[in-house]
């Protein structure tokens, strides 16, 4: 959903739609060809455009996944991510580790985090049991299953 407050307007609730028919964790450019499906002359300017009022308003998020482009997901609180270098499919980390990991900061170092961006870089199962496999664009990896305390 758009964020309260931020100007509604027919080019930015395009661009959201597009997140949300892609799944997100999607690029710019990936966002301007499926809007060209149903609006082949759609400028890519307004997509960027676009992209910016809804990160800066809190209804997208700009998830930086390692190198390359930046990939956008609708907002639904923190988001941290564990990435295949291989395939490039995204696991979201659920909130709890991350509250365990600032909590162990602060009381076993003295150490106030002030913001926590997680991103863990590696190899998922798929790709470790088929080497050389490549992704056309990235996914995301089984998502009904976070990562939780104890697995592993």
């Amino acid at each position: 959903m758009l964020a309260p407050g931020m100007r509604r307007t027919a080019q930015r609730t395009m661009v959201y739609n597009a997140i949300v028919s892609l799944g997100g964790h999607c690029t710019a450019d990936e966002i301007a060809e499926e809007l060209h499906k149903s609006k082949p002359g759609f400028p890519r300017s307004t997509v960027y455009r676009a992209l910016e009022a809804l990160t800066a308003s809190g209804s997208v998020y700009a998830a930086h996944l390692g190198e390359g482009a930046t990939y956008y997901e609708l907002a639904t609180g923190d988001h941290h991510h564990a990435v295949c270098q291989v395939c490039g499919g995204v696991l979201h980390i659920q909130e709890e580790l991350v509250s365990a990991l600032e909590a162990h900061l602060e009381e076993g170092h003295h150490f106030k985090p002030v913001r926590t961006e997680v991103l863990v870089v590696g190899i998922c199962d798929s790709c470790s049991r088929t080497p050389g496999r490549r992704a056309e664009r990235r996914r995301t990896i089984d998502p009904h299953f976070h990562f939780t305390e104890g697995a592993g």
